[in-house]
């Protein structure tokens, strides 16, 4: 008796069919317009990214002293901790002269975050600091880092952002600065000095 109450009784259960069903009319008539789609997407050329005149395969030939470098919020925060100084630490990390570039975008984040980093701002509010003026909307630093680098490759990204590194690395002919053990390394750079 009491195994006749567990089993459901086939009558008791209805069938339905799904909303996805491709015996429904709806259902036929997309799969009929994708069909289309796929039919006029194979004559679409693809288009291929012009790769810079700057690169000799993964190396970038314009990149020569003086070293344009665009400093990021995390970079400048990182710098503060291990309390280094910006610019003599980037010319001892590349024997040469160094301009570290700040955008609008990162200026406008290190406000942002407020008192907590506010000598990290100081430091970028510096007058020898060169500074980049931003012509899109929002102010998410890594997409206008992302976006100056991909349209001109002159630069060194400054970034401890794990991120934004990776980002950044996708792209070629672009060196990567960052702190790491007290001091500036770099990556990706042919001529940097090895330590």
């Amino acid at each position: 008796m009491g195994v006749q109450k567990r089993t459901r009784k086939f009558v008791q259960v209805k069938r339905i069919i799904g909303q996805r069903d491709s015996r429904l009319k709806k259902n036929q008539d997309k799969g009929e317009l994708e069909g289309k789609r796929k039919a006029k997407g194979d004559d679409i050329v693809r288009e291929i990214p012009q790769v810079s005149s700057s690169l000799f395969f993964q190396y970038n030939t314009a990149l020569v002293p003086p070293y344009s470098i665009l400093i990021d919020t995390n970079f400048l925060s990182h710098t503060v901790q291990h309390k280094l100084e910006l610019l003599s630490t980037m010319m001892d990390c590349l024997y040469a002269k160094c301009i570290p570039i700040i955008t609008d975008c990162v200026m406008a984040e290190l406000e942002k975050l407020g008192q907590k980093y506010r000598i990290a701002l100081r430091i970028a509010r510096d007058e020898r600091w060169e500074r980049l003026k931003c012509d899109h909307k929002g102010v998410y630093a890594d997409d206008c880092i992302v976006d100056r680098v991909m349209k001109h490759k002159v630069y060194i990204v400054a970034t401890n952002d794990r991120d934004l590194k990776r980002r950044i690395r996708k792209i070629p002919g672009v060196p990567i600065m960052s702190v790491a053990r007290g001091k500036y390394v770099i990556e990706r750079l042919p001529d940097a000095p090895e330590k």
